[in-house]
């Protein structure tokens, strides 16, 4: 996908109806906070083991507009969901991710670590995932260190192409990583796929190196430390969107509000919705 294409019509849109161009987060009426999507970093992982059932059904009970993903490969070829490239923080094992075979990380308790009550947490699979919230939220995938499996892009569109989601209604499923090349070929491999950019440094939020991610990413993910009005409307005249991470605390996520990003990526998305 020629992201290019998109430009045109995507910088008149922000222009004429970005509903943040004058307003500040305490001016914002309920009908416009809503237009911003609530994304539950690796679920509501504020209350519930990060990447786990537990953690994913209570977001969609908090009413996120998406759940974020990370996805990673066992030894022996199957998509599991955890963040770190090792099982040592958040299971009862140790060992890297890419080392251990799928009985032995499903035979790991992902949920002690959080709190008694979530003993007995398995990691999930990938398909798990899709067939659980298929129709039911968003979800955002991050592939984690893709440098680590080779061809896992085409592992994950497979996946999706199997069950008809590489064609997703509404947008509401998109592939992010901190790893460019990669989008590149998932922007490739699924063009009809929102893609997404990560980073936490300012060198990728010069004019050149907006305009390159804006050629094959529709998103421009940076963490919230460095986002700024100036930035955010900078990414919009490049028709890209910007979801940014991670807020952990109510003056963060009105911070976004205010900046005008179009995601909000956070721990606790009873901040950004407070219906739950």
């Amino acid at each position: 996908m020629n992201k290019k294409l998109l430009v045109g019509a995507g910088v008149a849109f922000t222009l004429l109806f970005n509903p943040f161009s004058q307003a500040s987060a305490g001016e914002l009426s309920v009908g416009e906070r809503k237009q911003m999507d609530n994304v539950a970093h690796r679920g509501a992982s504020g209350y519930a083991p990060e990447n786990t059932i537990a953690a994913f059904d209570l977001a969609v009970d908090m009413k996120a507009d998406y759940i974020e993903i990370d996805v990673q490969r066992s030894k022996d070829g199957e998509l599991v969901l955890i963040h770190d490239t090792t099982v040592n923080r958040t299971t009862n094992g140790t060992g890297n991710v890419r080392d251990l075979t799928f009985e032995q990380l499903r035979s790991l308790d992902a949920g002690s670590w959080f709190g008694e009550e979530f003993a007995g947490e398995r990691l999930p699979t990938f398909e798990e995932i899709l067939d659980r919230y298929r129709g039911k939220v968003g979800i955002l995938i991050e592939l984690k260190a893709p440098e680590l499996y080779p061809g896992i892009e085409k592992q994950v569109a497979q996946a999706l192409k199997e069950r008809n989601m590489d064609k997703p209604k509404n947008n509401k499923i998109i592939i992010q990583s901190f790893n460019f090349e990669s989008m590149k070929i998932s922007n490739e491999l699924l063009p009809r796929v929102p893609i997404g950019v990560l980073t936490s440094n300012r060198a990728h939020t010069t004019a050149e190196a907006l305009e390159e991610f804006s050629t094959y990413a529709d998103w421009f993910n940076p963490s919230y430390g460095i986002v700024t009005e100036e930035l955010v409307n900078q990414v919009h005249s490049l028709g890209m969107k910007m979801g940014s991470w991670t807020a952990r605390s109510q003056e963060a996520v009105d911070f976004l509000f205010e900046m005008g990003v179009d995601a909000i990526i956070t721990d606790y998305p009873d901040y950004v919705d407070p219906r739950k």
